[in-house]
């Protein structure tokens, strides 16, 4: 028995005639169905350490890549010695140290040293702008920051669905 399947390329909508098709990957959330190509935290992270990576790590900047973190792994803790701890660290130490750590710093290669990593969704990206606001000083977030980062790439995983 042939089975008709709709598959999405780009833009293009395809009608395949197929003999088996996979069953569906299961996810946890319908926000997480998204493109293979999606970006995801720890890319959107590092596009982050490209456009802002020269400002140094304030406590709004550490909330926000802990809350990217928790939501990249699911946990509600974050890992001794992750992008989020090393953040933290770098935030305190930044209030009184003169060689001031910068975000790029401590996000290049976040793909890398995140335990986990996922495709940015709304939902990734409302609660990442909510900790740097949250904790930032004036209730702003910062230009091309990990807030904005995540926004974007959130807007374009939207686009790719």
């Amino acid at each position: 028995m042939h089975m008709y399947v709709t598959v999405y390329i780009g833009y293009l909508l395809l009608k395949v005639v197929a003999q088996y098709v996979e069953p569906p990957v299961p996810v946890a959330s319908p926000g997480e169905a998204l493109n293979r190509d999606a970006i995801t935290i720890g890319e959107a992270l590092e596009a982050s350490a490209l456009s802002a990576g020269d400002k140094p790590i304030e406590q709004s900047d550490a909330a926000a890549i802990q809350a990217a973190e928790m939501r990249a792994t699911g946990c509600n803790e974050i890992a001794p010695g992750g992008v989020a701890a090393v953040a933290q660290y770098a935030a305190s130490v930044n209030l009184r140290d003169v060689n001031k750590t910068k975000l790029g710093d401590v996000l290049e290669d976040a793909t890398q040293k995140l335990p986990a990593d996922k495709p940015v969704t709304r939902e990734d990206a409302r609660a990442v702008i909510g900790a740097e606001i949250r904790n930032s000083p004036n209730m702003a977030s910062t230009p091309g920051g990990v807030a904005e980062s995540l926004a974007a790439a959130a807007r374009l995983n939207q686009k790719w669905e």
